[in-house]
């Protein structure tokens, strides 16, 4: 399946039921695996959460498989990718 994500790359996904972060490590079909992810229960302000990588409410879950069924916009993160719960 072709997509425009880069093995390697960060990016901020929302889907049709959350949001999620994570680099780009393997593309599989219709699947990316992410690392280094996150679950984002909060956001806040979404142009200061994509201009300024601040984010409200994390909660880590290291690895993720994100179908792109699912995937209604995404943006690419250019901010360290969030280590700790919040």
């Amino acid at each position: 399946m072709e997509h425009p994500f880069k093995e390697g790359n960060a990016y901020f996904f929302r889907t049709v039921t959350y949001h999620c972060i994570g680099r780009v490590t393997q593309s599989v079909g219709k699947f990316l695996l992410l690392t280094e992810a996150a679950w984002i229960a909060d956001s806040g302000r979404f142009m200061q959460t994509i201009r300024d990588g601040i984010l409200n409410e994390i909660e880590l879950v290291d690895t993720l498989i994100l179908n792109l069924d699912s995937t209604v916009d995404a943006f690419p993160w250019n901010h360290p990718l969030p280590r700790e719960q919040k």
